[in-house]
């Protein structure tokens, strides 16, 4: 085993690391919410956002071009519109926990199938399941410590894992035609399902 491959599993454990743990608690966490720190550990501690994030930071690497920053760019900025929809307005909670379950379902899916998807279609399907994500995040922000801080701590975790999953994009893309990028799909698919199926989100 070449010293690259090595190293890049080893990055993959690490990435594991992180992801194993938050998967029972999904958006539990312990403790009072502050304002800044709560806000940015939230999508590391919860593994269907942490995946998610993940997942859009891969497709857009495995794309190329464009998709490498349109994806990672637009998704923050959508989800901070439906952040505003959860403050005004309650969905059914079955509905928001279904559609965040079928975003990595479809994400996943993207990754798996190596789909390169047009532009309006992969912006459309991020923009989509932006709004999910940033539903159930505007209803908890008003009761931090700090409502603003969170949601700055929150975009900005969020923006480091795009770019998490794009480094292991690129990293990954090169080794075995993309096999293990396309693996890291497959493996999201089946959070989702999981997810899909219990209901813990």
């Amino acid at each position: 085993m070449s010293k690259t491959v090595r190293r890049l599993l080893q990055l993959c454990l690490v990435v594991c690391a992180f992801i194993i743990p938050g998967v029972a608690e999904a958006h539990v966490l312990g403790g009072p919410m502050g304002g800044f720190g709560s806000g940015f550990e939230h999508p590391l501690l919860g593994a269907d956002h942490f995946l998610a994030m993940l997942a859009v930071g891969l497709w857009g690497a495995q794309m190329g071009g464009r998709s490498v920053w349109t994806l990672p760019a637009t998704f923050p900025l959508i989800m901070c519109v439906g952040g505003v929809i959860g403050m005004i307005g309650p969905l059914p909670d079955w509905s928001i926990s279904a559609g965040i379950a079928l975003s990595l379902l479809a994400l996943g899916l993207s990754i798996a199938l190596a789909w390169w998807a047009p532009e309006w279609a992969s912006l459309g399907i991020i923009a989509l399941f932006a709004l999910f994500h940033g539903y159930p995040h505007g209803q908890i922000a008003p009761s931090a410590a700090d409502p603003a801080a969170y949601t700055v701590g929150f975009v900005v975790a969020t923006g480091m894992i795009h770019i998490l999953g794009i480094g292991l994009g690129y990293g990954l893309g090169r080794l075995w035609n993309g096999l293990l990028v396309r693996g890291l799909g497959g493996g999201i698919v089946l959070a989702g399902i999981y997810y899909l199926v219990s209901g813990q989100i």
